[in-house]
């Protein structure tokens, strides 16, 4: 059987080589053969922000921006929004395959085993200042978790993994619930069994708030929790691979990941989007004034575009459905008037058309948030909250990896060449 060969010959030697071609792809490591002498490192692929190199090989997301597909294991992410429930689909990205009835009763039910923590880590929580930001607080929560689970560093031991991820993913939303909580001088509300996953964390946000408690609510935070649990090789998912590349427990590895998130050009881009239309856009009258702006480069359409997308962004679809069944249920965001006429006009002029500038994920989840009450720094907890299943799907399939081994890219040295310590007498 033939294999795919790429053949390169290199002008300044006039050597050729054939380099193999697998997927569609070549080795980047293949090329370190291209030499001009023996004695060279040989040749090195180079790629700022890793716009074009494959770091792994992956079965969990996949995703075609071009044509504005997303797929969780193979399934569209239009009916998974649709039909399945945020613990269904974790349970999908993880082990790869919808479960059946018996395995989600069974995940679900092992999930809420691990429905507490410590309550040392309840006094950690509270001794942040209530001003803090939210997601510097989970960052520290979910690396100290790790301190109480000494066993979660034997990353060979299959049951013991398993446990780590039911207590991640229980635990997170209750460390997020607890400091909004301290954060609003409230008292701590402990999860309750009996609800759904996030039935409970909105009763943990709001117990006693039935309007906020309202089953629409808890149906579109279901969605929103599906539509980010995972979006490929993205910075988070990357850091989430690096991290644990080194083998530390996955409590690190996940705090590591949310470190990533917390960027406004990452999980904070929702937060921005809210900042934009209330303190720069203001009202709709502005508008015009703002996209002449932005097209001069003198300010930023935040929400609009994506990294991999070149058409509509297909989570987008969905989040603004939700939008329209919440604001339903707590009357229209004063926001939402200029949200949908910065949409409209957008998707009507050239200058966005041609720059693929259509709403992403981040354009109306604010807006759901701000509406069901949740204030602006949470909106990246909630992010980590959906996003955390994909962090350990990809944890999970790097630590069956084969080929996989600690992260350690290559640099281009651009600096001094050798030169002699001078005295500083002398300097």
């Amino acid at each position: 059987m033939s294999k795919d060969i790429l053949s390169i010959t290199d002008s300044r030697t006039g050597k050729s080589y054939e380099l193999d071609v697998t997927d569609g792809n070549i080795r980047a490591k293949d090329l370190r053969q291209i030499k001009v002498n023996d004695d060279e490192f040989g040749m090195m692929s180079y790629d700022p922000s890793f716009e074009n190199t494959a770091s792994c090989k992956s079965s969990v997301t996949f995703i075609d921006g071009d044509k504005g597909i997303l797929r969780y294991r193979g399934y569209p992410i239009e009916q998974l929004a649709e039909k399945s429930t945020q613990l269904e689909v974790s349970k999908l990205l993880i082990d790869g395959e919808l479960p059946n009835k018996v395995d989600l009763d069974k995940w679900i039910s092992d999930v809420k085993e691990f429905n507490s923590v410590p309550k040392e880590i309840e006094n950690i929580i509270t001794s942040f200042p209530k001003n803090s930001h939210p997601m510097g607080v989970l960052i520290s929560a979910i690396a100290a978790l790790g301190t109480f689970y000494p066993n979660s560093k034997e990353i060979s031991d299959e049951e013991e993994n398993y446990k780590n991820i039911c207590r991640l993913m229980a635990q997170v939303p209750i460390l997020a619930a607890y400091f909004y909580r301290h954060s609003q001088g409230l008292p701590i509300v402990p999860p309750d069994n009996s609800m759904s996953y996030s039935e409970n964390f909105l009763n943990m946000l709001f117990q006693g708030d039935e309007k906020k408690l309202n089953p629409v609510l808890v149906d579109a935070m279901d969605t929103l929790l599906i539509l980010h649990a995972d979006h490929e090789q993205n910075c988070s998912a990357s850091v989430m691979r690096n991290t644990g590349s080194s083998e530390p427990d996955p409590y690190s590895a996940v705090a590591s990941a949310t470190a990533a998130l917390y960027g406004p050009l990452h999980g904070g881009a929702n937060e921005a989007v809210l900042e934009m239309l209330t303190n720069e856009i203001k009202t709709v009258d502005n508008i015009p004034e703002f996209l002449e702006k932005v097209q001069k480069k003198e300010a930023l359409l935040m929400g609009f575009g994506h990294r991999v997308y070149k058409s509509y962004d297909p989570r987008a679809k969905y989040i603004k459905k939700a939008a329209d069944s919440v604001f339903e249920i707590t009357g229209t965001n004063p926001l939402l008037d200029i949200a949908l006429e910065l949409e409209s006009i957008a998707l009507s002029e050239d200058y966005f058309i041609q720059r693929n500038l259509y709403p992403n994920v981040d354009f109306y989840s604010g807006l759901i948030y701000q509406s069901m009450g949740i204030p602006t720094p949470m909106f990246t907890v909630l992010f980590t909250i959906g996003r955390t299943p994909g962090w350990l799907a990809q944890w999970k399939e790097f630590l069956n990896d084969k080929d996989q081994k600690i992260a350690r890219p290559r640099q281009i040295y651009t600096g001094y060449d050798s030169r002699d310590y001078v005295e500083l007498s002398s300097r």
